[in-house]
């Protein structure tokens, strides 16, 4: 064999050893469980195995966002000797959205104190991120607290690592059917409000979103993804509501929300951030209060001036 006929088998047998390395690479990726290194799948045409992995039925909301809703329904909580249904203030979710090739993931975890630390550890170990803990309520018993997530990837396994997390919980594995009636007239509240409000299981909610956009790491956040001041009435005895929610205000905007609020005897009850990369910086005003449910819907209309929401 001559030199030029040796270099020239040399090469070929190292191009030959790349392309080998290369595709053995390729595969490794493609079969690992980690989200960040799997072929993403199309969320819309994944939702009926994305419901299967969660557990619960999801919704297609505006901006192309599969929701699934959490309930606690397993907990039975009062606040100020008020017994608080699932849907007012124990309604755990997650939000599914389409972004390029990936899936992206939101949501907000209702947790006992017991659960925290398992949940989060979990959360952690599946590459699901933790964006916030907190209360909503105040004097709740037993204690409550919220955890936010974040998640990328596939959407089959940011929903496999979310069912995993709820498993370490008192979540049901079935879902719990409820009846509640809402006693109060709907049309005038929408009016109020300037809002289609929807009633679920005997809960009055109205949601309103900002006026401007909203971005997370330059990716627009619909409203639908928790970025949309929410507003909860539960009927409660001698014809009065209790009511909880957030608004979702810029800086500017939280001390006169929070004077307003008070100037009518709404409590606030927390005030704290969702996410973490948000463009604008948001913060999240939670509040309650227990009493005629026109007289509170008054004042929340007069709370909403204070927001670019209307």
């Amino acid at each position: 064999m001559s030199l030029r006929q040796y270099i020239s088998s040399f090469v070929s047998f190292v191009l030959v050893l790349m392309v080998t390395l290369c595709s053995a690479t390729l595969i490794h990726a493609e079969n690992s469980p980690s989200s960040n290194n799997l072929k993403s799948t199309n969320l819309l045409a994944q939702r009926k195995k994305v419901e299967k992995e969660i557990g619960r039925p999801g919704v297609l909301k505006p901006g192309d966002v599969f929701f699934i809703s959490l309930p606690r329904k397993d907990l039975r909580v009062r606040v100020k000797g008020t017994p608080i249904r699932p849907r007012l203030a124990l309604g755990g979710w997650t939000a599914f959205k389409q972004v390029d090739d990936q899936t992206m993931v939101m949501g907000d975890l209702v947790l006992e104190e017991k659960e925290i630390q398992p949940v989060m550890s979990q959360l952690i170990k599946q590459g699901i991120q933790v964006t916030a803990l907190h209360n909503h309520l105040l004097g709740e018993i037993p204690r409550i607290m919220y955890l936010h997530i974040d998640g990328h990837g596939n959407a089959i396994q940011l929903a496999k690592a979310i069912r995993s997390s709820m498993d370490l919980t008192g979540l049901p594995k079935n879902i719990i059917s409820e009846s509640y009636s809402f006693p109060f007239d709907t049309q005038k509240l929408d009016n109020l409000f300037r809002h289609k409000g929807t009633i679920t299981n005997g809960i009055y909610n109205i949601s309103i979103p900002r006026l401007e956009k909203i971005t997370e790491n330059g990716m627009e956040i619909p409203p639908a993804m928790g970025v949309a001041t929410s507003i909860n009435f539960q009927p409660t005895e001698n014809k009065k509501v209790a009511i909880t929610g957030d608004f979702v205000l810029t800086a500017e905007e939280v001390n006169p929300v929070a004077s307003t609020l008070r100037k009518h005897g709404i409590e606030v009850t927390a005030i704290h951030n969702h996410m973490l990369t948000e463009n604008p910086r948001l913060f999240f005003m939670h509040f309650w209060a227990h009493d005629q449910p026109f007289k509170l819907a008054n004042a929340l209309r007069e709370v909403l001036d204070k927001t670019n929401s209307m």
